[in-house]
């Protein structure tokens, strides 16, 4: 059930499942009981170590239990803090007297219902009912950054810890650094102080060149013990830079607060990456990388939500002039040709304007295409120069930035961001990937997903199978993980079930570690020290972030590490089930991105209703197209793209050329080129096949692209129905030895869907529950939002 605390508080009903909006017992009684039953999983602890069996999973229960009831007792002292957090997120705002009041006994029931778990599952695997794979930790000294994983002990690994864990605490307090909340070093996010920020940033240097000796400090005095990555933060720009440079802030965006064209911020930026680059090369608190931004965009259309932020409101004369530069490289030095491509009459380049933002009406145009191709370009120049001031002085540094998904999913291309581009630029995948878990809590979002699924998966799992298509070789660190809550949702009473779906959804599609948002308790139960007393964020997002977050939810800090423990300790299977090729590819073009008012949406459709067919989905490109093994997939789709490029209907003609599959919906689709020109070229099946639909709607899409892989669908059949008309359990297949498959299972959707697993032979099959090593019959119910790994074999 949603969102039954606020609900409970505007009916005034009593819910047994959660605390009543009345007192139901004393706080005593509760921490007793609580107290009490860690005393009973303690000696069951000692009972199942004296067997030799495994119990990493309830120490973690134990610890989070203490820690919490430590909490409650935190937040009854202080209810008047506890009031003031809640009232800064204006969803909670209108009942923060009462959540605050309720909050400490809430924060005892769910800490009884972690340990009433971990007793029942303790006991069954002492009495032999069950049998679980010990934990695989994640070693947090010494783990490294492989190929394309990281591998501690000698297995793969999925580091995960929190985003902007308690500002100030050292890295050796055990208290917020160990396998419960996770050890890796993460500097840098003291995020929302305009001025000085923790992570690497331009305050560093000093006007007559020198360097902050006492910022570095907070570089320098890292102990190197355990990994992580550092950030380059560039949020602020100092005044002496402001004085020299008076347009240094024009053009700036949300989170980097200065021009990126302008000549005076490179070479500041220039200095400090390279002096910084020096100073932490080969440390520890670098193998997961440096991240170049935090969620970089540059929104240059009208009336968009960031211009209030300062973002895009007007350009500079340096990126003026080198937008003229691009466009005069980009006609070969034509102004006529410009001219009637705009409509305008410039007399030459150099008098070349435009007004930014740009009007959305122009959505369209050669003028909205250039702009907004161009703005991608330069951002993509930016983080180019900062890479190869880095590799300059620390040459082996891995990089990444962390991308915004919404700027990827969502329909707008005003923002300047090459996903492509970047992801092939970093040497690392990142990004801060989000799911919701309940409805919004904003009434201007649409959350009518709610009516299919459980929970909002559809833009995670689309950024991770893009990113993968163009880097399926790099390591993938979303640097802050909203699974848990974000400023678009939030659910005091939380489900345990979506925590382990979307954790091990996200590792399964590429996810090689993470850190959720967000850790804000100091040890001692308080908030840190940048909620206390009067927040005065530029952003708001932090201030309202501490309520009904998972620092109020010990049943959830408990189950996000529990289900990273339980992926560690399979690590070596969720990696072979990510190997699987993408036989099935759609077509993905910038082009028409920019050119379409509703190009991601209309992507996104034919994507989900291909996501549940036991395959996993890729993307082309022409960059995919033109530089990987045309063999890693047999068919590529075209839907809705009527822009592209010459070179992009090229490189989809020379596939066809060279023996590929091409499914295209419609004669509209590749019929233009960027600037809206009819293309008299239309595609030939060459020595491939071409298969041309008229006008298709999305089944017909669907249905001729399935015929197309058909030969390619895994051995072992699944069987799923939930009783609707649409799909929702995610299926994948490896095959291991002869008549061995390994098969993970994930239900996204509301209800309970009816598995029948078979074999494409028709031989019988026995099933095993490798999380319990239980056999389980061939026909079984999967739950909404249950994750099963099986091992199907041949009788």
């Amino acid at each position: 059930m949603k969102n039954l605390i606020v609900k409970c508080i505007l009916s005034f009903t009593l819910l047994a499942s959660i605390v009543s909006c009345k007192e139901e017992s004393p706080v005593s009684s509760l921490e007793k009981d609580a107290l009490s039953k860690i005393s009973e999983l303690e000696a069951l602890m000692e009972e199942a170590k004296a067997k030799s069996i495994d119990v990493a999973r309830e120490e973690t229960v134990v610890w989070f239990s203490k820690e919490f009831i430590k909490f409650a007792n935190w937040d009854e002292a202080n209810k008047e803090a506890i009031t003031r957090l809640f009232g800064y997120e204006r969803y909670y705002e209108p009942h923060k007297d009462s959540l605050a009041e309720m909050l400490p006994d809430f924060e005892r029931k769910k800490v009884i219902q972690i340990l009433d778990n971990g007793i029942a599952e303790l006991k069954k695997e002492l009495s032999g009912e069950i049998k679980r794979r010990p934990v695989n930790k994640v070693d947090w000294q010494n783990a490294k950054a492989e190929d394309n994983m990281f591998v501690s002990n000698g297995k793969p690994s999925f580091p995960y810890d929190y985003f902007s864990k308690t500002v100030g605490q050292p890295l050796t307090n055990t208290a917020i650094y160990n396998d419960h909340l996770g050890a890796l070093y993460h500097g840098g996010e003291n995020l929302y102080p305009v001025d000085h920020d923790r992570a690497i940033n331009s305050f560093l240097l000093k006007e007559d060149g020198t360097f902050d000796e006492e910022l570095m400090k907070e570089l320098t005095g890292i102990p190197d013990t355990n990994i992580g990555f550092l950030y380059y933060w560039s949020m602020g720009i100092p005044e002496w830079v402001e004085k020299k440079e008076p347009e240094i802030r024009k053009g700036r965006s949300l989170f980097t607060g200065f021009d990126i064209d302008n000549p005076l911020a490179r070479d500041v930026w220039g200095k400090i990456i390279r002096h910084t680059g020096k100073l932490t090369k080969g440390k520890k608190v670098t193998e997961l990388g440096y991240v170049f931004a935090n969620e970089p965009h540059w929104f240059s259309e009208k009336d968009h939500w960031t211009y209030r932020y300062k973002e895009m409101n007007g350009i500079s004369s340096y990126t003026l002039n080198k937008f003229r530069t691009w466009l005069n490289n980009k006609y070969n030095g034509s102004i006529a040709k410009l001219n009637a491509n705009w409509k305008t009459s410039f007399a030459s380049f150099n008098t070349v304007e435009i007004e930014i933002p740009i009007d959305t009406a122009l959505r369209g145009t050669p003028k909205w295409y250039d702009w907004n191709r161009y703005n991608m370009h330069r951002s993509t120049e930016w983080f180019t120069f900062m890479q190869d001031e880095l590799h300059s002085v620390n040459p082996d540094a891995d990089t990444h930035i962390k991308l915004f998904p919404r700027t990827f999913y969502e329909d707008s291309r005003s923002h300047g961001m090459d996903f492509e581009a970047l992801t092939e630029l970093t040497t690392m995948i990142g990004h801060d990937a989000k799911a919701l878990g309940s409805a919004s809590i904003r009434p201007h979002i649409n959350s009518d997903w709610t009516a299919q699924y459980a929970y909002k998966w559809d833009g995670m799992a689309i950024l991770h199978d893009f990113l993968e298509s163009v880097a399926p070789d790099k390591i993938n660190v979303n640097s802050e993980s909203h699974f848990l809550s974000s400023g678009m949702w939030r659910d005091l009473d939380s489900r345990t079930s979506y925590v382990r779906s979307v954790y091990w959804l996200a590792t399964l599609m590429g996810m090689d570690a993470n850190t959720g948002w967000f850790w804000a308790r100091d040890p001692d139960g308080s908030p840190e020290d940048r909620l206390e007393g009067e927040l005065n964020f530029f952003d708001p997002g932090l201030g309202g972030a501490y309520a009904g977050s998972n620092n109020m939810q010990p049943h959830i800090a408990n189950e996000v590490t529990q289900v990273m423990y339980d992926l560690n300790s399979f690590s070596e299977e969720i990696i072979e089930l990510r190997k699987q090729e993408r036989p099935l590819r759609l077509f993905y073009s910038e082009t028409s991105a920019i050119n379409t008012p509703k190009y991601m949406t209309q992507t996104t459709k034919l994507y989900k209703s291909l996501f549940f067919e036991g395959l996993s989905l890729g993307f082309a490109t022409k960059n995919i197209i033109d530089k990987q093994d045309n063999a890693l997939w047999s068919t590529v789709v075209v839907y809705k793209t009527n822009y592209v490029t010459d070179a992009e209907f090229k490189t989809l003609q020379n596939y066809l050329n060279n023996g590929g599959t091409v499914v295209i919906d419609s004669p509209k689709s590749l019929s233009m080129n960027e600037y809206g020109k009819r293309r008299a070229k239309k595609l030939h099946a060459g020595k491939g096949k071409l298969i041309a639909l008229k006008d298709a709607e999305i089944n017909e899409v669907k249905k001729a692209a399935l015929a197309e892989v058909a030969n390619q669908m895994p051995d072992v059949i699944i069987a799923s129905n939930n009783g609707k008309d649409f799909k929702t359990t995610i299926s994948r297949v490896v095959k291991k030895d002869k008549g061995v498959y390994l098969v993970n299972l994930l239900n996204v959707g509301n209800t309970t869907a009816d598995i029948e697993l078979t074999l494409k032979s028709g031989s019988e099959v026995t099933v095993t529950n490798l999380m319990t090593s239980n056999p389980i019959e061939s026909s079984f119910k999967l739950a909404s939002e249950e994750v099963l790994l099986l091992e199907v074999k041949e009788k």
